[in-house]
């Protein structure tokens, strides 16, 4: 089976571990059924006086002890003891193994997450992911760590009783064991029923994941719509479903474990009439029957357990086919062993076609030059390419047609780390992460001089309001900053992108946020920093890119309008109308409060 497979290549580097744990499960079930054949002896031979069927050397034992009773308990506690030693260093081995294996798993999956394309992280579901990630790794860990050594466990017992029982009388191993293969067919059937119910409680309990995550991390626009209700409904119905998943596991659950306490508690009533009956008849002794009904309990419930086993097992390969969907995606290839020119600025887009799926191109004959140190706006209408030019040049996608050269170079023969490095991106909705402002703006390049820092978020406009706050460059802004306000974000983004010295700055509509006054300010010391980084400036506000070197217009993926601000107003084109109707708007705003 594929999902076993699966889970042999997790054990790698822990198989000795685990072959540890299963010699001292052996040896502690060894330990187990030497306590019944001592009572057997001192039933049988120490009280009674039926000759010692045992080795030599036990026989001489136990005529040597004679009457003293107390020998035999002493016995006992000794084998007691030692099984307490063996299941405890089984315990310890198994877990110790167990838990590596989780670790092993938890980084490797890490590691794969961090290194899988834009694109699959863009589309890849959130919630599902964080219970692949948590509670998948989980349930494996929970079967390798306890069941899996049961498996051991139940074959020593069985081989290990089937053996002496055998020996001992075989029509009595007979009828106690009639049950056991009727027993193990059962769990079998139900493992197969039940696996496909953990597949999809699973598949319920992941939605209801996403959907609790996604609420969280949107709460601020689920309370600004007064959209709680919906979400409320929402989240029910995912529990609902969720719920019906779980009794249903739970129904089939009952009737294994009812079904196969009847089949156990038959076995086990049957072996004692039977044993009963031959021991009236004389046909066996008394210690022969405790033997077999200690014997019987000790085997039709590791045989039954075989059902719990079986039920963990199914857990664990469904999540750990969850994995491998994870680990069969293609990681992005970032060691290409391209080449790493030095990069300046100067950009070239020939004939630029581009889609993200077959058939539907986002981008069309995209041409346009870029020199270094040069500002080039683009703006365009939502869904019009502005976003998915300015990936390309990160090499988050690679075009279909065309050339894009950097600084003479193609840019599908630069190394996407060398290239990445290059090209700093601040996008319309910056990502934050729960630490201080400090570590969020040096994100890129770890310790920096005060000094750089502060200078960096002067351009940004941001220095003032982090002086502000009580803990300066240290406050901690929340998860995803939700201490901040948007604009505040933004500039917090904006400085984490200057910081790198990067030769080549997109900002993708990334001063939305921000008032009119912040913006003039952070695009004047941008235009200070003009021969020091190619910059592309996407945006809304015609105003923003007034100054621009190059503007484009965008529509439908075509360059429709390009020039700088005064020649696009003569063309009296899609820019110009914009402008007017911006301009129009700004007046008619400002109109109104000199009016209140």
């Amino acid at each position: 089976m594929k999902s076993l497979r699966i889970l042999w290549r997790y054990m790698s580097n822990n198989r000795l571990l685990y072959l540890g744990a299963i010699l001292s499960v052996a040896l502690a079930a060894l330990a187990s059924i030497s306590g019944p054949l001592v009572i057997r002896i001192t039933i049988d031979s120490v009280i009674g006086d039926a000759p010692v069927a045992a080795p030599p050397l036990i026989r001489s034992f136990v005529e040597g002890i004679g009457q003293r009773f107390w020998v035999p308990g002493i016995v006992l506690i000794v084998i007691t003891t030692f099984r307490g030693l063996f299941m405890f260093l089984r315990g310890r081995l198994s877990a110790q193994a167990s838990e590596s294996i989780a670790k092993n798993i938890r980084d490797r999956i890490y590691d794969h997450i961090q290194r899988l394309p834009y694109k699959y992280h863009k589309e890849a579901d959130t919630g599902d992911l964080m219970q692949r990630c948590t509670s998948d790794i989980d349930t494996i860990r929970r079967f390798l760590g306890v069941q899996l050594v049961e498996v051991g466990n139940g074959l020593s017992l069985l081989l290990l009783i089937a053996t002496i029982m055998f020996r001992a009388d075989r029509r009595m191993a007979l009828i106690s064991m009639a049950m056991v293969p009727i027993l193990f067919t059962f769990a079998v059937v139900f493992f197969r029923k039940v696996k496909e119910a953990f597949r999809e409680t699973d598949e319920t309990e992941a939605q209801l994941t996403s959907v609790l995550q996604e609420n969280l991390t949107g709460i601020r626009v689920v309370r600004a719509f007064h959209n709680q209700d919906y979400e409320i409904k929402r989240f029910t119905a995912k529990n609902e479903v969720h719920r019906d998943k779980v009794y249903r596991l739970i129904w089939l659950l009952a009737c294994y474990w009812s079904s196969s306490d009847l089949l156990a508690f038959s076995q086990i009533g049957l072996t004692l009439v039977a044993g009963a009956y031959f021991t009236s008849r004389g046909e066996l002794s008394i210690g022969t029957l405790v033997l077999f009904t200690s014997y019987t309990g000790m085997l039709v419930w590791p045989v039954r357990h075989l059902g719990r086993i079986l039920t963990d097992m199914g857990k664990a390969l469904v999540a750990a086919e969850r994995l491998e969907e994870v680990f069969a995606q293609p990681q992005e290839v970032l060691f290409e062993n391209h080449e790493q020119p030095p990069i300046r600025g100067h950009v070239v887009f020939e004939n630029v076609s581009f889609g993200y799926e077959p058939g539907q191109p986002v981008l069309k004959n995209v041409s346009f030059t870029v020199l270094p140190g040069q500002t080039v706006g683009i703006l365009g209408h939502t869904g019009s390419g502005k976003s998915s030019l300015v990936q390309l040049l990160a090499r988050l996608y690679d075009y279909d047609q065309g050339s894009i050269k950097v600084d003479g170079v193609e840019l599908k023969n630069i190394d996407k780390r060398w290239i990445r490095r290059n090209v700093a991106v601040v996008p319309q909705e910056p990502f934050l992460f729960a630490k201080t402002i400090r570590e969020n703006v040096t994100l890129a390049r770890g310790e920096v001089p005060d000094e750089e820092l502060y200078a960096v978020c002067k351009e940004a406009a941001i220095h003032d309001v982090v002086l502000s706050f009580e803990q300066g460059y240290e406050t901690l802004v929340g998860e995803r900053g939700v201490s901040l306000s948007g604009g505040q974000k933004q500039r917090v983004a904006i400085a984490r992108a200057l910081i790198t010295q990067s030769p080549i700055l997109i900002f993708d509509d990334s001063l939305s946020a921000v008032d009119t006054e912040t913006e003039l300010a952070i695009r004047n010391a941008l235009k200070k920093r003009a021969q020091k980084a190619t910059t592309f400036l996407i945006s809304h506000r015609v105003s923003s890119l007034s100054s621009a070197d190059l503007i484009l217009v965008l529509e439908d993926g075509e360059i429709v309008e390009r020039g700088t601000h005064t020649e696009l107003m003569e063309q009296n084109g899609t820019y110009r109308r914009i402008w007017d109707i911006q301009n129009r708007l700004e007046a008619e705003l400002a109109a109104q409060e000199e009016g209140e």
